[in-house]
């Protein structure tokens, strides 16, 4: 069942983050790039302040009686970007999780959302050696432009950007 995320979800949201970046971008970024980030984008303050912008964020959740905690196995948000435009911000799965169906059935609430909501196209930026590359083509996303986003510390993202008409 996917159900929307709320504040009090946060640190669910934090756990399957720091599950899953490592495994996803350890061969890919440096250890310290990936606690920068985690940081910069899992932070309680970052999440708090990204769902009242407008971040729409979906669970996962198991169908029986587990603890909470345990009963998430992924997660996903979608903005507003304007022009029709939304933008999957977010789309992790539990190692455990993967070829189970949960990233495809996140990724369709997210696009069903921004149909719902007038959109147009759904965008995401990712990492150029995300082996989730061959899954976002698989569900029909097209690379659209190459990035190389500058952070602090030296860091970078070297990110392709995704497309996928919803019309």
């Amino acid at each position: 069942m996917i159900r929307i995320a709320t504040l009090d979800d946060i640190p669910v949201i934090q756990e399957i983050a720091y599950q899953t970046w490592p495994s996803t971008y350890g061969g890919i970024i440096s250890e310290e790039q990936i606690r920068y980030m985690l940081d910069l984008m899992y932070s309680t303050e970052s999440l708090v302040q990204q769902m009242s912008k407008g971040h729409q964020f979906f669970l996962m959740e198991k169908d029986n009686n587990q603890v909470a905690d345990t009963a998430i196995s992924g997660f996903a948000s979608v903005s507003d970007e304007g022009n029709g435009i939304f933008k999957l911000n977010k789309l992790y799965v539990l190692p455990t999780a993967h070829k189970t169906g949960t990233g495809k059935a996140l990724l369709n609430t997210v696009k069903a959302y921004a149909t719902q909501n007038g959109g147009k196209e759904l965008i995401l930026q990712v990492n150029k050696q995300n082996p989730a590359i061959a899954f976002y083509k698989s569900q029909g996303l097209i690379i659209k432009s190459e990035n190389i986003f500058e952070l602090d510390h030296g860091f970078v993202m070297d990110d392709y950007e995704m497309s996928l008409p919803l019309t």
